[in-house]
């Protein structure tokens, strides 16, 4: 069974999340404060946390950034009642995988817990088949193991989350393909998103940071006004 960790203060929102998720077949665990969350995350493990925001003590945002910290890498639902932009975008900068806005729909929660733990499963599998197998991806300086789920810039191991390393590989095998926003979501998150584009915005971000030499002149990833993302192969120099 899987195991889903709820970060939430609130008990109504609290016993509608349990009641849902254990009707569905997931173990759930509650924690009502940041420090907490983080205690547990690391001692029982769960295979996704459903954040919220605004907790007693360390908030959501610290949770999220101090578990990125120390590598813990548990996709992370985040719940937020702000309606502020930079709310949302800050905590997918932080390393969330994905935000809900309340009031949400108990369908809706589960809905995108499944669509995260599909993801995770089909990751998890692609890591363990055939493993003396390495067939790499190579555009310039970048190499990628699909099977390993590991990307190298320059020979150093890149640090990427799931979805960062799912939309990288997503951006080179259409090399040389202009594509929109909406195609991104619908390949990378998979499902019908309620919220707007900016989500693909912020994880293309965060790669040209990791695999960009100068992110204001990029050679792989470049924008196309209007449209959307092309990955391009560099010039040889």
């Amino acid at each position: 069974m899987k195991k889903v960790l709820v970060v939430e203060d609130e008990q109504s929102i609290v016993t509608l999340l349990q009641y849902n998720l254990e009707q569905a077949g997931y173990t759930v665990y509650i924690a009502r404060d940041g420090n907490t969350a983080v205690s547990m995350t690391l001692s029982e493990k769960p295979d996704l946390l459903l954040l919220d925001i605004m907790l007693p003590g360390m908030d959501g945002m610290d949770v999220c950034k101090t578990l990125r910290q120390e590598k813990v890498h548990t996709p992370i639902l985040m719940l937020t009642a702000k309606g502020d932009e930079f709310d949302k975008v800050l905590g997918l900068e932080l390393g969330a995988d994905d935000y809900l806005t309340k009031p949400f729909s108990p369908r809706e929660v589960m809905a995108r817990v499944k669509a995260i733990l599909r993801r995770v499963e089909l990751q998890d599998s692609l890591s363990v088949k055939e493993p003396e197998v390495q067939v790499e991806v190579r555009v310039g300086e970048l190499v990628i193991y699909p099977e390993k789920i590991e990307a190298f810039i320059n020979e150093k191991l890149l640090d990427l989350t799931p979805k960062e390393f799912e939309l990288l590989l997503y951006l080179v095998r259409h090399s040389g393909k202009v594509l929109h926003r909406e195609q991104l979501l619908d390949a990378i998150w998979n499902y019908e998103y309620t919220g707007d584009s900016r989500i693909v915005d912020v994880h293309i971000s965060h790669l040209r940071e990791k695999i960009e030499t100068d992110t204001k002149h990029p050679v792989y990833i470049k924008t196309i006004r209007g449209f959307g993302y092309k990955f391009d192969e560099p010039p040889v120099k």
